[in-house]
């Protein structure tokens, strides 16, 4: 069965070291997309602090919380008012010295529908995440609401086609990507712009090669956090959605939070699945030699 269009919203937000009011905003945030009709409402990766993995400091464990837990208890209440589901991204505390970079999937009736734990952990200059997160261990996963079947990835995720593949295979509407990206300050004017638009074409493929939206929300602006050495990261914003043809069917600037709210037709997929088949195509019984680190052809 095909499920209705609904319209989905992405809140592409500033963040502060003030986490109060970082959830004050993505507060506004859900507030603005659900007036102009948004039922599915997404938020930027680690929407409750500034970006702390800029630097290895054991006092950030202190940013942490239990899913469900004081973020969720935030939410719920709200999207049982304005009858919505929320993707949020939150920094999981799971045990002492267990941590998990994690979304949650909370419905129209403040339930949580499910979470999902970034599986593919970053270790660049200024993304030093392998010293707070635990790679997932729930897998990839598609994560059932009132409105659609979303199918939740994190910011690394994204550059992984086996990451889109195996959770498009189980049939989510729309691939939904919580993310904080940006530019190192000096290699902005020589690299900046391949770069954004490199993670912007990674993504358009994964709608293409697996007939589905895409959806990724970023923060904007430059944090330099305390205790961090140079000149920080400038986020980049570029928040969007594409279709399943990969289709830019809304895209946010690069500076200022905004809202984005879009039409999410799942006939479109229907349709983009019928005429480019890829899914029908597949060699699974070829596709064994993916597991394997690097196949040498000696």
């Amino acid at each position: 069965m095909v499920r209705e269009k609904f319209l989905l919203g992405v809140v592409q937000l500033a963040m502060t070291a003030d986490s109060d009011e970082n959830l004050a905003g993505a507060v506004r945030g859900i507030r603005a997309a659900a007036a102009r009709g948004a039922r599915v409402i997404c938020l930027p990766e680690l929407f409750r602090s500034l970006y702390f993995c800029q630097a290895e400091d054991h006092a950030n464990f202190a940013l942490a919380e239990a899913i469900p837990g004081p973020s969720t208890a935030a939410l719920a209440p709200l999207c049982r008012e304005l009858g919505v589901a929320v993707v949020a991204s939150l920094f999981e505390r799971r045990a002492a010295g267990v941590y998990h970079n994690t979304v949650a999937v909370l419905d129209a009736d403040g339930s949580l529908a499910g979470t999902y734990r970034k599986m593919h952990i970053p270790d660049d200059p200024l993304y030093l995440e392998k010293f707070y997160f635990t790679p997932g261990d729930l897998g990839f996963r598609a994560i059932d609401t009132r409105f659609a079947r979303l199918g939740t990835l994190i910011c690394w995720d994204q550059w992984y086609p086996e990451a889109a593949r195996l959770t498009a295979l189980q049939g989510p509407e729309v691939l939904v990507y919580p993310t904080a990206i940006g530019w190192h300050p000096a290699e902005k004017a020589e690299y900046g712009a391949a770069q954004a638009d490199a993670w912007r074409t990674i993504q358009r493929g994964h709608a293409i090669a697996n007939g589905t939206y895409v959806v990724a929300v970023n923060r904007v602006g430059h944090e330099r956090p305390a205790g961090v050495v140079g000149e920080g990261i400038e986020f980049f914003g570029g928040s969007f959605v594409c279709d399943p043809f990969g289709v830019m069917l809304a895209e946010a600037g690069r500076t200022d939070p905004e809202v984005l709210v879009v039409e999410i037709d799942p006939a479109r997929q229907e349709t983009v699945r019928q005429h480019w088949p890829f899914l029908r195509d597949r060699r699974i019984d070829a596709y064994a030699p993916i597991t394997a680190r690097f196949i040498d052809e000696r």
